[in-house]
Formats: structure tokens, C-alpha cells, sequence
């Protein structure tokens, strides 16, 4: 008989546990690859879990409601499919384990411990990495192009030849990041002097992952923002023009987001080092411009759901996929890929009638653009029979970015061409 253990997976960047809401399985039942085994709910996203392998389910460890670390062997499956009898459908792990007397497991002992991203391998794949003989550290860092980002037969191929070839993986910032989560674990606070008269309230699981993670990006990148202000009153115009048709056509309002990503979308296919991130001392240019867009949800968290290559939507596309996204975020419907691979960020001040900001990089990314609240002003505008004033809808924009890759006069100059596309929009 040969065991293959099911892992609670690691659902997006910073999520510890997941919440088991159903099992579509049960003991007994005979599974193909990618069966759905059971769904998982976490601070983030809600998901569907498949099977990476064939076989019979022999153990399942815990019921529906449990709350389950990442990692956390939820569920064994025997690759064999040998009908074992009597097995009790939920089974407590500390009571019952799998002996190694009973099962003859192809897996590698590394393959059994636990690895830091939780992830899964299939038996092919632990097989061609021992064959390799590439320890299990190395097989973490290896990127996964299957679902969740899990590894393929193809992958660790591509790896090895790529290897073969002197062309290898990097690993500072793996370490980098090691090292940053441990030292913000360690960093130790001014005690707070708390009064009889004071209320403590303890911050909720989202929003002590983003503290975690704001405090980790600050740590990470040396931050610099640089702010203009814009004229958007073609724009203004041009949406007041158009708004109550587009809804008539997608049955949806037309903001000024999906004009500001895809005018983004344009200033980084012009200044792509703005659209890229930092691995060590390698900086690695993004082919694909995946911008997420944060969102606000109900309990006072923020969220981040990411539309993908942005640059082969219009914006009617556009103007679709954000309304659909915020909606799912709002009702935690997002899905994990809903929320991974952004590559540059916005953020909307305005909606809170802010100026501007000078937001925090959502790390990897190098950048993130805040937008600020439009306000009508009076402006001085130059005309051929001379300056008039007037009164114009005017709009901040802030760049916060890494000065690690990017100078002044590079963000100075991605921020220009983004608010030189929203001034002049036709």
C-alpha cells in the first residue's frame, strides 16, 4: 500500500490556517487526479481543493468547522487503491497514524518532513527531484506553474535541464526573507501604559497579516514618494458623456479606475523596470502586467484583488473584471488566483475624499500609485489670447517605489506619462 498525504495547501501569501466548510469526500471512496477533495475557507479566499493524486481515500482528519494550520495532513490516500475495511470516517491523527509496518511508501524520508510553502509534489515529481538528488530545500524554491502554484512533471524538467545547463536558481531573497519574518517576529515594542479607562481590542487574523506585512515591506524597501497634481476635467467630462450608456451596455458604473489601470498599464509598458521586482541583487522584469487594485471591505480590512494582463483588455474589460472582483472581495468569494501574481499596485485615496497618500509598496512589487479625491479648483489656463482662470477638476497622484531599482528621475518620469494620459483622455 502505498500513502500519500493530502495537506491543508498555503492559500495566498501570509495565511497560516484554512477553515474546512465541506468535504466532498469520504473514507472509502476511489478519486481521480485533480478531484475535488474538500472545500477551505481562509481570511481571504474560499477554494475548492483537488486531489494531486489517484487512489482510495483511506483516512480523513478532520470534520467540517475544523480550523487547520498550513501544512497539516488532512486527509491520506492510498495510491495502490486497496479497499481497506473498518475504517472509521473521521479519524483523530493522534490517535491513529499510518505505520510504516503497513505501507510501503515511495516517498523520500525529505519528502515527508515538513517544507516551508506547504506545497505539494506528486510521487512523478519527488521521484525525478531524488533521482536528481535535489534536497528538499531547493525543491521549495522551484516555481510551479499548476494549479495553486503547484509543481509539474514539466517544471522540475525544465529545472534540472536549466540546471544542467549552469543556468540556476537564486536564492539571497529566500534567505532575505527568512531572515526579515524572524527579525519582525523578534522586534520587541516600547511597552504601552494601559488604563482601567482603556478598551483592548485585539486586531482580527486579517488585519495582523497586514501588519505584518506592512511592517515587513518597510524593513524590505527603502521607500520614496513623489506627488503630482493633474488636470482631469477631459476626463471628467468624457465620463459624464458616456456613463449612463456604458451601464445601459455592461450593467455596470463607469468609474475613473479602469481608466487610471489602463493608463498605468500603458506608463509600464514604457518604464517596465517600474513593473518588476527585486530577488537578491537580480532584478527581474515582469513580462506580464497584473495590477491589483485594493480594496475596502466591510469589517475595515483591505484586500488586494489583482486583474491580470491588464494590456490585452479594453476597458469595457476593464471596467467588467474590476466591478466583479471588488464584489467578490466584498462577499469573500475571492478565489487564491483572484489575489496572486500582481506586479504593480493601485490604491484610491479619493474615495475618502484624501487628497493624496504615500502608500506602502505591497511587496514583491516595486511600486504602488495612489490616487487621490478630485476637487474642482480654480487654475490658470494658457490660451491663445493669453492666461484666463478658470475653474477645472484637479486630481493628485502619488508614486511610492523602492529605491533600490528606481531613482527619482524614473519614477518622476513613470508618474508624468501615467498623469499625461489622464489629462489628455479621449
Amino acid at each position: 500500500m502505498t500513502i500519500f498525504e493530502i495537506k491543508m495547501p498555503k492559500l495566498g501569501e501570509s495565511i497560516t490556517e484554512g477553515t474546512i466548510v465541506s468535504w466532498s469526500v469520504k473514507v472509502g471512496d476511489t478519486i481521480k487526479e485533480d478531484d475535488v477533495l474538500f472545500e477551505v475557507n481562509t481570511a481571504k479566499v474560499s477554494a475548492e481543493i483537488p486531489s494531486p493524486v489517484s487512489g482510495k481515500i483511506v483516512r480523513v482528519f478532520f470534520k467540517e468547522g475544523d480550523v487547520v494550520p498550513i501544512g497539516t495532513v488532512v486527509a491520506t490516500v492510498d495510491m495502490d487503491g486497496e479497499n481497506l475495511a473498518g475504517e472509521s470516517e473521521h479519524v483523530d491523527l493522534k490517535e491513529e497514524e499510518v505505520s510504516g509496518s503497513e505501507s510501503t511508501n515511495v516517498l523520500s524520508e525529505n519528502s515527508r518532513k515538513e517544507v516551508e510553502d506547504s506545497r505539494w509534489y506528486s510521487p512523478v515529481v519527488l521521484q525525478i527531484a531524488q533521482e536528481a538528488k535535489i534536497p528538499n530545500d531547493e525543491l521549495n524554491r522551484i516555481k510551479g506553474t499548476g494549479y495553486l502554484g503547484r509543481l509539474s512533471k514539466k517544471d522540475i524538467n525544465e529545472y534540472i535541464e536549466r540546471k544542467r545547463k549552469g543556468v540556476s536558481e537564486s536564492a539571497p531573497a529566500i534567505e532575505a526573507k527568512t531572515e526579515i519574518r524572524e527579525n519582525v517576529a523578534e522586534q520587541k515594542q516600547t511597552p504601552v501604559l494601559v488604563s482601567s479607562e482603556d478598551e483592548v481590542r485585539p486586531m482580527d487574523y486579517v488585519r495582523r497579516l497586514i501588519a505584518d506585512h506592512m511592517v515587513m515591506s518597510k524593513k524590505v524597501s527603502p521607500h520614496v514618494t513623489s506627488v503630482i497634481e493633474i488636470d482631469v476635467t477631459k476626463l471628467v467630462q468624457w465620463r459624464e458623456k458616456n456613463k449612463e450608456a456604458f451601464f445601459r451596455k455592461e450593467n455596470v458604473k463607469l468609474t475613473f479606475m479602469p481608466v487610471i489601470v489602463e493608463a498605468a498599464a500603458k506608463a509600464l509598458a514604457e518604464y517596465p523596470l517600474v513593473n518588476s521586482s527585486v530577488d537578491g541583487y537580480n532584478i527581474i522584469l515582469k513580462k506580464r502586467v497584473n495590477i491589483g487594485i485594493a480594496v475596502s471591505l466591510h469589517d475595515g480590512n483591505l484586500i488586494v484583488p489583482v486583474v491580470h494582463d491588464v494590456d490585452h483588455l479594453n476597458l469595457n474589460g476593464l471596467a467588467v473584471t474590476i466591478d466583479m472582483l471588488a464584489t467578490k472581495a466584498r462577499e469573500n468569494k475571492l478565489q487564491p488566483g483572484d489575489i496572486e501574481g500582481g506586479t504593480f499596485t493601485i490604491t484610491n485615496f479619493g474615495t475618502f475624499k484624501s487628497l493624496f497618500g504615500t502608500p506602502i509598496i505591497n511587496q514583491p512589487q516595486v511600486a504602488i500609485l495612489g490616487v487621490g479625491y478630485i476637487e474642482k479648483k480654480p487654475a490658470v489656463i494658457e490660451t491663445p489670447d493669453g492666461d484666463v482662470i478658470a475653474i477645472r477638476h484637479k486630481m493628485y497622484l502619488s508614486l511610492s517605489y523602492d529605491h533600490r531599482v528606481i531613482d527619482g528621475a524614473l519614477g518622476g518620469q513613470f508618474l508624468r506619462r501615467v498623469g499625461d494620459i489622464l489629462e489628455n483622455w479621449n
